[in-house]
């Protein structure tokens, strides 16, 4: 389990085809600093498990290796990452973490992409397209996870449909970014068109099945 806040932005480092799936190794000093074969490390929003570490000359560990198989390449924004990509990193929680953010599963529930960017002075609003169906989970003021990193969602779009046209537009949510969120994960990187990771709120998902009983 994670918290949505983001520890570290890491460097793909490089991508080995296994063809069915590919060994990742991304450089991130800090959430490899106490690592070992077997954890469980976010990757833009994805739990990926520790294979290895790799060290520095001087016997400091700054990189790890994990498996990404075929399933999460193909649900995942994961399969486009190349050597040099930042990419947004958290360890997994402890029993004495701050849960500064709200729970996530590292289990990516579709992709998105960045709609539109609209900056302001000390903030930007940040307009993401969800897949149909998805946006049912989400809420104003609700939790949302987008690469990783635990937003709260300002508002919600259901879509529409253009009359005469017959072209109907995604839903969508906006979220607000400030400067050190900006600064400190990949949404000050990424770009209108860009692909991002969705997780949806898994309490939304649980309620929702408990009514339908």
């Amino acid at each position: 389990m994670f918290t949505g806040i983001v520890e570290e932005l890491g460097t793909v480092e490089s991508l080995e085809d296994q063809g069915d799936a590919i060994r990742l190794t991304v450089r991130g000093p800090l959430v490899t600093s106490d690592a070992a074969s077997g954890d469980s490390i976010s990757v833009n929003g994805c739990c990926l498990t520790v294979v290895s570490t790799g060290s520095t000359a001087d016997g400091v560990a700054d990189s790890f290796t994990a498996d990404v198989m075929h399933e999460t390449l193909v649900k995942t924004s994961l399969g486009a990452l190349a050597p040099g990509a930042r990419v947004n990193l958290e360890r997994a929680v402890t029993a004495s973490t701050r849960l500064g953010g709200h729970i996530v599963q590292g289990h990516v529930d579709d992709t998105g992409t960045v709609v539109r960017r609209t900056p302001s002075e000390h903030w930007e609003l940040v307009e993401v397209s969800v897949p149909a169906g998805l946006e049912r989970y989400l809420v104003p003021r609700g939790s949302i996870t987008v690469d990783g990193i635990s937003l709260t969602v300002v508002g919600v779009s259901t879509g529409s449909t253009a009359e005469g046209t017959g072209s109907a537009s995604e839903p969508s949510f906006t979220v607000s970014l400030i400067p050190e969120t900006l600064s400190r994960t990949t949404l000050g990187l990424k770009q209108t068109g860009d692909v991002v990771n969705l997780e949806v709120d898994v309490i939304a998902k649980y309620v929702e099945k408990m009514v339908k009983l």
